[in-house]
């Protein structure tokens, strides 16, 4: 996603539009994220993530022939639709295999990929601006129509090697599969999770403190990913260099990230701590947006957004592996999964209307704003671990008190309470 501003020269992009393009794509996806992660178990994530996959593969290369504003905004608005599912459709699917405390890795894994296209899309954007005039289109329109029929080429390939769950898994032998589906299953709770799709599931999620404040602090994470993912060349453009320049020197902020992505989320998991890691990369962020901020020189600037990006990448998997690590219940895990993307996408949302095109050079609204977003985070963590680790010592107390009078709950209702029930304890 890197800055297509420059990749539109006939469309009329003054003033603010090309912000509101970028924007209203966030409008569409929020909308459908939610119910997307719903209906994933119904159709099988082996045919729902590789249909979207191909539907916002399909709308990428639209994008390379649009003649106007109106038909960008379309597309804009319908590529949202379609790749609203995926994020947290795949964040959801992968806490149907993996227990909590493997999950960051596979959640690290998954994200470094994304991490590391920012540094392939910029090389490649560079690569295939060579190719203008090819077919009577400019270099700009075989950029989206190259990557989106790669899009669509690697949905087409997953309909045939994705698997639905650990029960169906035929790489599995019947042993794995058991042991699979036992580890699984006895992870959170002694009894197990609800698994069938109640109305209260969606209500339990969104009226719960973690999946806000949580959520809140995914928004202070994506904001600044975001607002490098579409700026990081127009804000290296204004430090003098070229635009072809400025497209590669992109690249090295993100070849670190994506090895700090991984490195962080196997610490993280074996460790079975998810706060150091979002609290590093929000400091890192903070230390990155106030260097880029200043009157600092060029090469204090670059080294700048290196911080921003390695720390925002970072810290994302992580917010999104606490969030799935402290709910349980295939439903209400969905549902809190797919608003802490909500948010975030919000926050991506803002971060497209910030970096104001008469605020170059130095963008001091955009990373100005970028800081208070920032900071938001660093306020709530300290919050939510303290929430976390009194909501955990209440629960010692209550089993000790069911313990000494000898009262038990039911299998079923132990299910039914979820992350509440007593012997659930919370990752911090």
């Amino acid at each position: 996603m890197q800055s297509y501003k420059a990749s539109f020269p006939q469309l009329d992009l003054t003033g603010d539009r090309y912000n509101v393009a970028l924007s209203l794509y966030f409008l569409s996806y929020n909308v459908c994220a939610i119910p997307s992660n719903l209906v994933l178990k119904k159709f099988r994530p082996s045919r729902w993530l590789p249909f979207i996959t191909i539907l916002w593969g399909i709308v990428t290369c639209l994008m390379g022939i649009v003649k106007d504003y109106p038909q960008l905004v379309a597309t804009r608005v319908c590529l949202g639709i379609a790749e609203s599912g995926f994020a947290p459709g795949v964040f959801f699917y992968l806490s149907m295999w993996y227990p909590r405390h493997m999950l960051h890795t596979r959640f690290g894994l998954f994200w470094g990929g994304a991490t590391l296209a920012g540094a392939f899309s910029g090389l490649l954007a560079f690569a295939i601006s060579f190719m203008s005039g090819t077919a009577g289109l400019l270099g700009w329109s075989w950029i989206f129509i190259i990557e989106g029929m790669f899009t669509v080429v690697v949905g087409v390939v997953a309909f045939f090697v994705l698997v639905d769950f650990p029960d169906t898994a035929r790489f599995l032998t019947p042993e794995e599969r058991a042991y699979v589906i036992q580890r699984k299953k006895f992870d959170n709770s002694t009894v197990g999770e609800d698994e069938h799709f109640e109305l209260r599931h969606v209500w339990e999620a969104i009226s719960d403190w973690q999946v806000w404040l949580l959520s809140l602090i995914n928004m202070s994470i994506i904001t600044p990913v975001f607002g490098l993912a579409f700026f990081l060349p127009s804000i290296i453009n204004g430090f003098g260099f070229n635009a072809a320049i400025s497209q590669l020197l992109t690249i090295p902020p993100y070849v670190v990230a994506t090895v700090t992505v991984v490195v962080w989320a196997i610490w993280s998991d074996r460790i079975k701590r998810r706060f150091p890691f979002v609290l590093c990369g929000q400091l890192l962020c903070l230390v990155g947006f106030a260097i880029n901020i200043s009157n600092a020189s060029i090469g204090v600037k670059y080294f700048g957004t290196f911080l921003i990006v390695t720390g925002g990448y970072a810290a994302y998997p992580a917010d999104t592996a606490w969030v799935a690590n402290n709910l349980a219940g295939h439903y209400k895990r969905a549902v809190g999964i797919a608003c802490q993307v909500i948010f975030g996408n919000t926050g991506g949302a803002i971060a497209g209307i910030i970096f104001r095109s008469q605020d170059a050079p130095r963008y001091i609204l955009g990373h100005g704003v970028e800081i208070g977003f920032v900071s938001m985070g660093l306020v709530l963590m300290p919050i939510v671990l303290y929430l976390y680790t009194g909501a955990n010592r209440q629960k010692e107390v209550k089993l000790r008190q069911l313990d000494e009078s000898g009262e038990k709950y039911t299998a079923g209702q132990l299910r039914r309470m979820g992350d509440r029930a007593p012997d659930f304890r919370y990752t911090l």
